[in-house]
């Protein structure tokens, strides 16, 4: 069966369809260092819509492949006491074990199981094998998706994004595009109620901005010396 044909029957309408709409909302990807400590540098990963808009889902299919991964030689931190989504992300245990707070989930909107910053986290998942990222590697899949139905506040754009994910390298050098490559396809609606949909969204820039970026990296070291 389809991936389509899966979700379209399990939230009730919510379909993902290939394509951008035109007019879309989606403004880029933003990989954001949020923390820094023991286990890594921890990412919050945000797509950037317009005011009024919304994500529904973050999937892969056979058009376009989702796929979050550490760079080579860097591993994903995971802690045995979170879990793949936010929806197993119970901050109330951070007091017991502080490390969990850092450990590689995806989501939409809400950062925890109790949907903080919203008031309830509704996340559902289908179709994702999650071997590969529970022992550190790669998330990917060309069938699967995690997803909230268009009626949960949580995939509302807040302050103009909305998040998606976390992600801690163990290692790395404190630049997201550097230590986590890899690209989504998102669905949502714009402001007016209308579906939208961003084929290959990716937060890393294109080439010819990663030889800029290591370029800037060289001169600042040298300046440090």
């Amino acid at each position: 069966m389809s991936m389509t044909s899966i979700m379209a029957g399990t939230v009730g309408g919510l379909i993902v369809i290939a394509g951008t709409a035109f007019g879309s909302p989606y403004q880029g990807m933003e990989m954001e260092l949020h923390h820094s400590g023991a286990e890594g540098n921890s990412y919050r990963l945000y797509a950037n819509l317009e005011a009024g808009a919304r994500i529904d889902a973050v999937y892969g299919n056979a058009t376009g492949e989702l796929s979050i991964g550490a760079a080579d030689g860097l591993q994903f931190y995971q802690n045995s006491a979170g879990g793949n989504t936010s929806q197993a992300i119970n901050s109330a245990f951070f007091q017991f074990v502080p490390a969990m707070e850092w450990d590689s989930y995806v989501s939409i909107g809400a950062l925890y199981q109790n949907g903080d910053p919203f008031g309830s986290n509704n996340l559902n998942d289908i179709g994702i094998d999650w071997t590969s990222f529970e022992a550190g590697l790669a998330l990917e899949t060309d069938n699967g998706s995690w997803f909230v139905t268009p009626e949960d506040a949580q995939g509302e754009e807040l302050g103009g994004r909305v998040f998606i994910g976390q992600f801690t390298v163990a290692g790395g050098s404190g630049v997201g595009a550097e230590d986590i490559l890899g690209q989504v396809n998102l669905q949502g609606k714009d402001a007016d109620g209308n579906t939208w949909v961003e084929v290959g969204a990716t937060w890393v820039p294109a080439p010819g901005a990663l030889a800029l970026l290591g370029l800037a990296g060289i001169a600042g070291r040298r300046r440090r010396a």
